[in-house]
């Protein structure tokens, strides 16, 4: 048992969830972050029933207040935590930039940059006085170049690739290690939470491709969080084998 412990933010789905059963496998002690409590305790109990130990924190990464609140409040044999991955995040709408609906806009932004600046800023600074954790962010293909109707999604990603490569320098002097995962096509219910809902559309997202999975993306991320203590993995574009980019997608008919 590797007894460390790993803090995953949005962990009830997607890359989120195949990180929890991919971390839990490998013997890490899981604290898991999500706003619905009752699908939080659904997977916590999953995954206890397998022999993991597992700490559940309900809250938006987007309230700063909640979040402090939570992770101060942490029982002392769960403060020592050993890799964050921010991987809470959404995208909202396809609508070209000067038909965007705010709403959506401050969402993303909100999440996906302000969110993960939150969490790093609350538990990075433990992890630097200690000399020793890593921070894993989950970040995009979609970070590299905008795609159609992509605008702020992508730029919230730019940002997530900005905003690791400056983590990692701030850090540089420590043993703290800074990783950047950019995945492509997962299919998770991303499609659906963009398309607000309507699961017909999601579901043309990933026609005529086989696309990566959350197991996928978890095992990268496994794979950095255990690499030796001098090895960084400092980013890695991960992609289904039909994907050149974000935008360039060979499908079958």
């Amino acid at each position: 048992m590797k007894n460390k412990i790993v803090f995953i933010t949005g962990a009830t789905s997607g890359i989120g969830l195949g990180c929890a059963k991919k971390f839990a496998a490998d013997g890490y002690r899981l604290i898991l972050n999500a706003r619905d409590e009752h699908r939080l305790k659904e997977v916590a109990d999953s995954l206890i029933a397998t022999g993991a130990q597992v700490l559940t924190l309900a809250f938006d990464v987007r309230n700063r207040d909640e979040a402090a609140k939570s992770i101060e409040g942490l029982p002392e044999e769960w403060k020592t935590i050993d890799v964050l991955i921010n991987n809470a995040g959404l995208a909202l709408g396809l609508e070209q930039m000067y038909k965007g609906d705010y709403d959506d806009w401050e969402t993303m932004i909100d999440t996906n940059v302000k969110g993960l600046l939150n969490m790093t800023r609350l538990i990075v600074p433990a992890m630097v006085e200690r000399n020793r954790g890593h921070v894993i962010n989950i970040g995009s293909v979609a970070g590299d170049a905008a795609y159609a109707g992509g605008n702020v999604y992508c730029a919230t990603k730019a940002a997530v690739k900005t905003l690791s490569d400056g983590l990692r320098i701030d850090v540089a002097d420590s043993d703290v290690r800074v990783t950047n995962l950019k995945p492509g096509l997962v299919e998770t219910n991303f499609s659906n939470v963009r398309f607000h809902g309507d699961t017909e559309r999601a579901k043309t997202v990933y026609h005529g491709i086989k696309p990566l999975s959350g197991d996928d993306i978890a095992d990268v991320a496994l794979y950095a969080a255990n690499a030796p203590a001098h090895v960084q993995i400092a980013e890695v574009l991960i992609l289904a084998t039909h994907q050149a980019s974000g935008s360039v997608i060979k499908r079958k008919q």
